[in-house]
């Protein structure tokens, strides 16, 4: 059964109509022929309310006493017992009488959506969380009944009951909503005029902001990409300059002047890094977008112009708000400009507003490359051959006359091997510095900052230009290298990921930490929770101080609806966020792998508990009903009047009776053995005890003779449970004299080794080969040919499962000469420390 639908009716203040509205679509569903039932409603003696209960089932209600007084409630218990299609739930945020089955009602209601059950409710904008301090500030009255937002919120369905103050005033002075001796300070309270518009507008704008996420659903379902002037919405594109400001408030003016509007900041970051703003001024406009009730959005693109109309786009913005530009004349040079790209590409659903400031036209520098992709000692070496190569050649170039041809060929070589070690800068200063090098010393006139022949002028340029695309395409080709490295670690990464998909080998805290170790992070998480509303909790962690919220993590990876990766250390670029979205698609992978495991174990170990079960059938309907039939028919001969047994007669019947009971008291305790093996209800008492203590007890169940026993008096006192001991080897002494032949009796013997003493039951009989040793102690097995008399096959199995919760073992060797030989092994006293430790551990599972 799936979860059922919750249907609210929203008002601004009592009185509004929400219960009657309620009330009435319960009419029309019974009419419809739905199965609605009355699980609370709250008429408050109001006439028409009641009225409109007429009709309607309605479930009985809790009677509960507090503090000597009477008080009725939702019996949730009866609803659920009477499980109806429709339920109608009135005041969803009232807080239910100490004593009920929940502190709220809401959570009754959630309940009753877990079932299966439709509700439809009731709620006031005043009693949402949220807005508490707002209906204050207004009323002058605190709530203290209210609701998470969130519940309301995750409502299949909102209907606002609506009515103008003057209408609801009137209402209340004509005694339809309170008793006339309250309506005059009502009136003049909380049903001021002044408060119920502010009320109203406050559930208006809440429904409006549910009907828009409606709105921002269906065009993502749709994949519409065209913009609906619904309402106005303004993006501000920010450069992170001091400008900022100014644009901000330009739009919140904007927004103010239509009908709900909605200011949204976004910055726009180079993927590459090369360009960044001042976080500080960064910080500074973000606060004040938020202060003036907008928001603030970071976002990643190489094409800044695309990036920002793609944002805009997707949020359905009606307009967009960009600063001039700061660039000085000359720089147009080199493109449009961001301002006149987004102007020309916006269409005609987006108005663009271009907005002067103090800063147009000041300047923002060239954009500064970050020296680390060629690493600091190349940038150094760079400068130096760039500033001092020049000097140094100028010197030899003024002993040795190899002409100008020659000459600007070793100072284009200087400017090339400059590039190629510091990249751009390095070789601009070089083929500037040697360009008036070659100007002075070599151009005629000589030693003159003129030049006379206009070839020569050719030559300079043509020698600044080679210099300069040089530089640029060693600069571009550092880049490239850097970008081809971390995609070759991004890919190797992924690699990694997929692998690991393939053969599913990464348990989930291993790949956390491969996140850790990747990311240089303090310590990793993956959180989840349930619903929206519920707590956060650890599905698994690595490192220390490991985030309990994402609001504490410095990264956090959302993966999907209600989990997310946790990271804490440092704040991540964007550019590794990708490979991080990655991890943590993984990391619910694999969570939801390691339980689809533990849930096919959980299957496999029903699946064996019901092959153990059958098989239990299958051997007690023969091998129990052959001892109870011996015993019956030396009863009814004992009992027949028709025969006069003589006193030998009479024995041999009861000795068949004593037999087929011990029998039956055998295979008994061996089901019951092997049932708390299967459950796990086997509680070792450990306690130190010597074996010729316990193993000459064991012998008493086999005929005397068939078995000798060997257990030497300086053996070491062992750590054991008696009972299951004792139990343990009777088992194993009762397997080996079955298959021993009738001349060669079974030899129990003990020996010390190490930290451990073994038990051996030595038996002369067929033996067992090696690839049956270990399915002849699985419940149920018999080997060979054995009878069906001779037991359902639990002996081995009991006697193994007891070995082991005693934390030993039990295996089996073949017998010099032939046979089989059962090896149990026990802890000798020395090692009581650890024994008594692992049966803590097991206890405590």
């Amino acid at each position: 059964m799936g979860r059922g639908k919750l249907r609210i009716y929203l008002g601004a203040a009592p009185g509004v109509g929400k219960t009657y509205a309620m009330l009435s679509e319960a009419h029309r569903r019974v009419e419809r022929g739905t199965d609605c039932v009355v699980a609370f409603v709250e008429h408050h003696n109001r006439p028409r309310t009641e009225v409109m209960l007429h009709g309607l089932e309605q479930v009985p209600r809790k009677h509960l006493d507090y503090r000597g007084s009477a008080f009725t409630e939702m019996d949730v218990d009866a609803v659920l017992l009477r499980a109806p299609a429709v339920a109608l739930v009135d005041e969803l945020a009232h807080t239910n009488v100490p004593g009920s089955r929940n502190a709220k009602r809401w959570q009754d209601v959630e309940e009753l959506l877990a079932a299966g059950i439709d509700v439809v409710s009731t709620v006031n904008i005043q009693h949402l969380e949220s807005l508490g301090d707002v209906v204050e500030s207004i009323t002058g009255v605190r709530q203290r009944e209210t609701v998470p937002d969130e519940v309301v919120r995750r409502a299949d369905q909102i209907e606002l009951v609506d009515m103008s103050p003057p209408a609801l005033r009137r209402r209340m002075a004509h005694g339809n909503i309170y008793k006339s001796d309250k309506v005059d300070a009502a009136l003049s309270n909380y049903f001021r005029p002044g408060n119920l518009t502010a009320l109203r507008e406050l559930a208006l704008l809440w429904v409006a902001d549910r009907v828009d996420e409606y709105l921002t659903e269906y065009r993502s379902e749709h994949r519409v990409s065209k913009i609906w002037g619904s309402r106005e919405r303004i993006v501000v594109g920010l450069t992170g300059g001091p400008e900022g400001r100014t644009l901000i408030r330009r739009a919140a003016r904007l927004a103010e002047k239509g009908a709900g509007g909605e200011v949204m900041a976004v910055y726009i970051a180079r993927s590459d890094g090369l360009t960044s703003a001042s976080p500080k001024e960064l910080a500074v406009q973000r606060t004040l977008v938020e202060d003036l009730g907008g928001t603030f959005h970071h976002v990643v693109g190489d094409d800044i112009p695309v990036a920002l109309l793609d944002f805009a786009r997707g949020v359905n913005a009606t307009q967009i708000v960009l600063g001039s530009s700061r660039r000085k004349t000359w720089q147009y040079v080199f493109g449009p400009g961001v301002g006149a790209t987004v102007a020309r590409e916006s269409g005609p659903d987006l108005d663009v507003h271009i907005v002067t400031h103090d800063e147009v036209a000041k300047g923002r520098g060239l954009p500064v490359a970050r020296g680390a992709r060629l690493g600091r000692s190349r940038i150094i070496w760079g400068w130096v051959v760039g500033v001092g190569g020049p000097v140094v050649l100028a010197l030899l170039l003024n002993t040795i006359d190899l002409g100008l041809a020659n000459d600007m060929l070793l100072f284009l070589t200087v400017t090339v091997a400059a590039a190629l070690l510091g990249g751009l800068f390095p070789a601009l200063a070089s083929a500037a510095f040697g360009s008036l090098l070659l100007n002075y010393f070599y151009t005629p006139p000589l030693h003159r900052l003129t030049i006379a022949d206009p070839k020569n002028i050719v030559a300079i340029a043509i020698f600044v230009g080679v210099a300069v695309s040089v530089a640029s395409v060693v600069d571009l080709a550092a880049r490239r290298t850097h970008q081809a490295a971390r995609l070759r670690a991004e890919s190797e990464i992924l690699s990694f990921l997929a692998g690991s998909v393939l053969r599913g080998e990464t348990s989930l805290e291993a790949l956390l930490e491969r996140v850790r170790e990747t990311f240089g992070m303090e310590s990793v998480a993956l959180l989840e929770r349930a619903g929206d509303v519920d707590p956060w909790t650890c599905a698994g962690s690595v490192g220390p101080r490991s985030p309990k919220r994402p609001e504490d993590a410095d990264v956090d990876m959302p993966v999907g609806d209600h989990m997310a990766l946790a990271l804490s250390g440092r704040v991540l670029p964007a550019s590794d966020r990708r490979v991080l979205a990655a991890f943590a698609a993984q990391a619910a992978v694999v969570l939801d792998r390691q339980r689809l495991q533990h849930e096919a174990d959980q299957a496999k170990e029903l699946a064996e508990g019901n092959r153990i079960r059958t098989a239990l059938l299958a051997a007690v309907s023969h091998d129990l009903r052959t001892p109870l039939a011996a015993i019956k028919a030396a009863v009814s001969s004992l009992r027949s009047d028709d025969v006069a047994w003589s006193e030998e007669d009479q024995a041999e019947l009861l000795e068949a009776i004593e037999e087929g009971a011990d029998r039956l008291d055998h295979l008994v305790g061996n089901l019951l053995d092997m049932s708390r093996l299967q459950t796990g209800t086997v509680t070792p008492l450990i306690r130190e005890i010597d074996l010729d203590e316990v193993v000459p007890m064991a012998l008493g169940g086999v005929p005397e003779g068939s078995a000798d026993l060997d257990i030497p008096e300086t053996l070491p006192m062992v750590a054991v449970d008696p009972g299951l001991l004792e139990r343990a080897v009777a088992n194993l002494v009762e397997n080996a004299v079955k298959y021993s032949p009738t001349d060669e009796p079974v030899l129990v013997s003990a020996s010390a080794m190490a930290n451990r003493v073994e038990v051996r039951v030595v038996d002369r009989g067929p033996g067992v080969p090696d690839e049956a040793k270990d399915r002849i102690f699985a419940p149920f097995q018999r080997y060979g040919d054995a009878p069906r008399g001779a037991g359902v096959g639990l002996g081995l199995a009991v006697a193994r499962g007891f070995a082991e919760a005693m934390g030993g073992t039990l295996n089996a060797e073949d017998t010099p000469g032939g046979g089989l030989t059962m090896v149990l092994t026990v802890r000798a006293v020395d090692s009581l420390p650890v024994l008594a430790t692992a049966t803590a551990e097991r206890q405590a599972s």
